[in-house]
This record gives structure tokens, C-alpha cells and sequence, in this order.
């Protein structure tokens, strides 16, 4: 099963997420446990994906994915009076579970970390190296990285909009984010781009306590 390493992780957070909203008390434990669980899985799996993660980038590349990530944090942060939802996030408050102050900066950075830095990973490893090319050809890794088919591209798009709430800013989101695959069909663009936005978006909500984006 070659699309287990790609989609394994990715299906374990779904579920973890979905649990957590039937328990939201237990949320910031639902957030640890999956953190730790797909971030072991990543790095299980690890030489799988090794060489697609870490494809090298030029200092062009690098400018170009902070740029694409910026992009990418202010159409998420900017529109939000302005348009629909898909439902409604339970948001992410770590004061409002009771622990101590030091224990509510562990949450927060766990949090942080896991935004950051397993997101990206988990979401770009599925979203743009498995079903871009899964839907191009059932054997996708005889397609290579950044192959263009519009049907993949913007379906790929489409659908990881709607993974989210904010559908629209998350289909921007997937147009840019395969948009830069494409362009230099390297997955470490997009995963850095990715890093960027969630990175960016989790010291606005630290500074300026808009848990709901989280």
C-alpha cells in the first residue's frame, strides 16, 4: 500500500479532530495525543518521503516560499467578516482548561509546535504529493512532482478548502500552495510556504487572543 505513509497520518488527525469535537473539554488533550501520534508516524515512515521533504531550495526559493506563506496568512486572516463558513470552529483558547500558567504555555506551545511544524508536513505529504498525483494516475509514484493536470490541481484545491472552515481562504490557500509545486516541483517549497502561514498565523492569535482562528 504505497499511498499508507502519505495518507496514514493524515487520516489518524482527522479522526483524532473529529473525537475531539464531540469532546470539547478534552480538546487540548485530543490536540497532544495527535500531535505526538502522526508526528511518530511522520517519522516512521520517514525515509519513505525523505528525499520529496527535503529537496533543497535556493535562496530565490526560500524568499519565494515566505512570500507565498505571507500571502496566504493575510487572505486567511482578512476576509473573515466577509465571508460564509462551512460551519463553525470550536476554537483553541489554552487558558480555558484550567491548568497553571506554565502548564498553559506548554499547551500553547504544543499547540504552536504542532501547527508549525506537523500540519505542514502531514497536509502537503497528502494534499500535494499523494492526491495531486493519485489523480493523475492510480500509480502515483510514477508521476512526477508538480506534474500538471488541471483536474488534479484545482480539485486538489477545491477539496482542501473544504477541509476547512474557512473554505474559501482555504481553497485560495490550496491554489498557491500547489501553485508553487508546480511551478519549481519541489514538495519543501510548499511544505515551507505552509510552515510559513501556520507559524504566522499562531503568533497572531498568541498576541492577539483570536483563539477562533485556531
Amino acid at each position: 500500500m504505497a499511498w499508507l505513509p502519505y495518507a496514514g497520518p493524515f487520516i489518524v488527525f482527522l479522526l483524532l479532530t473529529e473525537a475531539a469535537r464531540h469532546l470539547p473539554g478534552w480538546q487540548h488533550v485530543f490536540y497532544l495525543v495527535k500531535t505526538a501520534v502522526v508526528g511518530g508516524l511522520l517519522v516512521y515512515w520517514w525515509p519513505v518521503y525523505r528525499r520529496e521533504v527535503m529537496a533543497p531550495l535556493t535562496a530565490g526559493e526560500w524568499l519565494l516560499a515566505l512570500a507565498a506563506g505571507l500571502l496566504v496568512l493575510v487572505l486567511w486572516i482578512l476576509p473573515e467578516k466577509f465571508l460564509p463558513q462551512a460551519g463553525s470552529s470550536l476554537g483553541f483558547d489554552p487558558r480555558s482548561f484550567g491548568w497553571s500558567p506554565a502548564g498553559t504555555r506548554v499547551i500553547a506551545g504544543c499547540r504552536l509546535l504542532g501547527a508549525a511544524v506537523v500540519v505542514p508536513l502531514m497536509e502537503e505529504l497528502f494534499w500535494r504529493s499523494f492526491l495531486m498525483r493519485y489523480f493523475i494516475d492510480r500509480d502515483f509514484k510514477e508521476v512526477p512532482l508538480g506534474s500538471l493536470s488541471w483536474f488534479a490541481f484545482l480539485g486538489v484545491a477545491v477539496l482542501f478548502g473544504l477541509e476547512h472552515f474557512r473554505v474559501i481562504p482555504g481553497i485560495m490557500a490550496g491554489l498557491v500552495y500547489g501553485g508553487l509545486l508546480v511551478y519549481r516541483r519541489k514538495l519543501s517549497l510548499p511544505i515551507v510556504a505552509h510552515a510559513v502561514t501556520n507559524l504566522g498565523l499562531g503568533i497572531y492569535v498568541l498576541v492577539t487572543g483570536s483563539w477562533f482562528f485556531w
